[in-house]
């Protein structure tokens, strides 16, 4: 099974969700994950820095928007994904 499929049923919320600020927030981890490992080796390539950066930006907004509206799966999402520490 693909990494994306896992992750999506591991935080989706009922049957066919795939879009809920909970998903798109576990799909952003995984691709920030992937491309700071990326730029790790290729310390050069600003293009896909700046990609990463817009990513975490959006990321945090899905986050705030989550933690005003339900404080309990901002918490568990948080855990789940360990990015609060």
């Amino acid at each position: 099974m693909e990494p994306k499929v896992k992750n999506i049923e591991g935080f989706r919320l009922h049957e066919r969700d795939t879009g809920s600020a909970d998903v798109q927030i576990a799909l952003l981890t995984e691709r920030i994950n992937q491309l700071t490992e990326h730029l790790q080796v290729n310390k050069k390539d600003h293009s896909s820095r700046r990609g990463l950066l817009m990513m975490v930006g959006q990321r945090r907004k899905l986050l705030d928007y989550l933690h005003n509206t339900d404080v309990a799966r901002y918490q568990t999402i948080t855990k789940k994904l360990k990015l609060r520490r």
